[in-house]
């Protein structure tokens, strides 16, 4: 959304406005008033006008200027109904040099997780993907993935759902919550100490994606998939969604938290880690991280700047950057 349109929703939000008066306001003719007013109409906004002169009625459920409308955060969201992959177009953006755009997308055709596990995408769910600049070294880049898992664990937790963060990106939710979920105990107790446990049905993830040197960042993109309002027939069997767990719920106000809370975060690892730390499903569990130079076993008891998972061993404490987590069942 320009900045003209931005400042006329911004003004017919305090009530009617005669368009002589908003003309003069923006700066502009009024038949480029009414231009405007007609794009926003063509975006689903409903403007009606009479001899007070024009009136928001209504905002449109979702889309890109949906969100932004009342988006205390600076960002423009280039919307698409479909898309092959947010983090796709988002990379595109980030190599033509734009900064602080969200792709987001009502459905992904071919949306991808971690080591290139395919993620469902329907319609319905959140799918979006930023293009960020930050001026962060390339060591610190990691915490804008635990700050948009923290983001996505916040709006969740908003929403009504007891979301918690599995180790580094992604948000889960307890089995044991909701009202349609089936007892496991029987199963739970006949598991051996090795037996892999998720610690909870996935409801979204994160893909972060940089390119720099190694003295400076020059983009990150962290993708961020979410099961909004998807049914749970459209979900994986280890997955829920939001509508799962508490109906279906407001998109748009959803995005506009999930960013805010981001943007709230991004310049500041130390308070990220902090956040991550008190939304943590992790750090307590005895785990098996999966990484390039083996496994590592052993009890989650911290997680340090940029987001290193710190596990005690038998053999002592080892830092862990990187890895496939798994949590173990208890002894």
């Amino acid at each position: 959304m320009n900045d003209t349109r931005r400042a006329v929703l911004d003004r017919l939000a305090d009530g009617p406005v005669p368009g002589p008066a908003l003309a003069d306001d923006l700066g502009v003719s009024r038949n480029a008033v009414w231009k405007h007013v007609e794009a926003l109409r063509d975006a689903g906004f409903e403007i009606t006008s009479d001899d007070a002169g024009y009136a928001l009625e209504s905002v449109p459920e979702y889309g890109g200027a949906a969100v932004e409308f009342g988006l205390d955060a600076p960002f423009s969201v280039e919307y698409h109904d479909a898309v092959a992959s947010t983090n796709c177009r988002a990379r595109e953006l980030a190599r033509d040099g734009a900064a602080d755009v969200a792709v987001l997308a009502d459905e992904q055709t071919g949306g991808k997780g971690r080591l290139d596990r395919e993620w469902s995408s329907p319609s319905g769910g959140v799918w979006l993907s930023l293009v960020l600049r930050p001026d962060l070294p390339p060591a610190h880049a990691p915490a804008l993935t635990l700050a948009a898992a923290v983001a996505v664990t916040d709006a969740a937790r908003e929403a009504g759902v007891p979301a918690q963060i599995k180790w580094p990106n992604d948000v889960l939710v307890s089995e044991a919550s909701g009202a349609t979920r089936e007892s496991t105990a029987e199963t739970e107790s006949n598991a051996s100490e090795e037996t892999a446990d998720r610690g909870g049905l996935k409801l979204a993830g994160v893909l972060t994606e940089m390119e720099g040197e190694a003295d400076r960042v020059s983009w990150v993109v962290p993708g961020i998939g979410v099961n909004a309002n998807v049914a749970a027939e459209a979900l994986p069997a280890d997955a829920t969604s939001l509508q799962n767990e508490v109906g279906e719920i407001d998109r748009r106000a959803f995005v506009q938290r999930l960013l805010e809370r981001f943007d709230d975060l991004r310049g500041d690892p130390e308070a990220t880690v902090a956040a991550w730390r008190e939304r943590s499903a992790t750090l307590g569990q005895r785990v098996r991280v999966v990484t390039q130079n083996g496994d590592v076993v052993g009890e989650a008891v911290d997680v340090a700047v940029p987001g290193a998972l710190i596990i005690e061993t038998d053999e002592g404490r080892e830092r862990v950057h990187a890895g496939d987590c798994e949590h173990l069942r208890p002894v």
